[in-house]
């Protein structure tokens, strides 16, 4: 066998624990490397080109997003994931899915639990984030609420089959806690994608969990070239807007003028913000445009 060959037997069916029990797992890959290589030089002649020039290819492809020869490689999955986190999951309607059914099948008795310190506070900048970790005292009270919640939702959904009521009747009231199971079926392009928002920081810590255990377990190994361009020019990149382009000529210009260097102050960056943003007390668009000058080290963090 193969060295390729070697990783593909090593990473099948191989459960990679996230959570509390749930977990990802490769069940079968098609192409690596070389196939998204072959795919832009629509070309037959492997080994007619250095490794080099299939490095310098894969990145210009990812850097000026190419896609289609990233859908030219296929990866398929099973997943176990509580049913919260498979609704955000199964919203990327760009892959082949085959779901447990619990129409069909007994409801899988697991369900994620939460440990006293994973207990998040509401964001209160973002609707639909999270925050810092609640005290100790409250994620001790809510994680003891829990684990009896779940354990009375499940007696009663047990009792209900038991008393002879339909499966499919009798699940609706199972928490959404409760983990479900997937054969999950995506192109390169389509994951690549999937990874970039659901590795993001600003994503739900649970998913984040799944897609570094599917990223950097899976994806790195068996495409590394692919991986290293993914992580240059998409995880660890950064967009600006043509109005974070403007804010930051005006702000150079007013260096040049003032005879300053950066960091600059949050003053000075008001003063060159976009005309747009001046009239507002709140705009979620000038505080991203002011923490990517701060991650670049152009605005003071204060």
């Amino acid at each position: 066998m193969t060295e390729r060959s070697d990783l593909v037997e090593e990473l099948r069916w191989k459960k990679i624990p996230v959570l509390n029990d749930g977990f990802v797992c490769l069940v079968d890959v098609m192409g690596d490397d070389s196939s998204i290589v072959q795919a832009a030089r629509v070309s037959y002649g492997e080994g007619t080109k250095r490794v080099s020039d299939d490095r310098t290819l894969i990145r210009y492809l990812m850097r000026h997003r190419h896609s289609t020869p990233f859908e030219m490689a296929e990866l398929k999955f099973l997943v176990r994931v509580p049913m919260d986190c498979w609704r955000q999951w199964i919203r990327h309607r760009t892959a082949n899915v085959n779901e447990y059914s619990t129409r069909y099948s007994v409801a899988i008795d697991s369900a994620q639990t939460t440990l006293p310190g994973e207990w998040r506070a509401q964001a209160t900048n973002n609707r639909q984030g999270s925050d810092a970790p609640l005290p100790d005292e409250i994620g001790t009270k809510l994680t003891a609420e829990e684990t009896e919640f779940q354990q009375n939702a499940r007696a009663v959904y047990e009792a209900r089959l038991e008393a002879g009521v339909a499966r499919e009747q009798a699940r609706k009231d199972l928490p959404l806690a409760t983990y479900t199971e997937a054969y999950w079926k995506i192109d390169l392009h389509n994951l690549i994608h999937f990874l970039s928002l659901r590795m993001d920081s600003h994503a739900q810590w649970e998913i984040q969990e799944y897609s570094r255990a599917i990223g950097e377990q899976i994806v790195k190994p068996l495409f590394p070239v692919v991986w290293e361009a993914f992580e240059d020019y998409r995880q660890g990149a950064m967009f600006l807007t043509r109005l974070d382009k403007g804010v930051l000529e005006r702000l150079m210009a007013s260096a040049a003028e003032k005879s300053m260097v950066p960091p600059f102050s949050e003053e000075e960056f008001l003063a060159a913000q976009d005309e747009t943003w001046k009239s507002l007390k709140r705009s979620r668009e000038r505080d991203e445009c002011q923490s990517k000058l701060q991650r670049l080290g152009i605005l003071r963090a204060e």
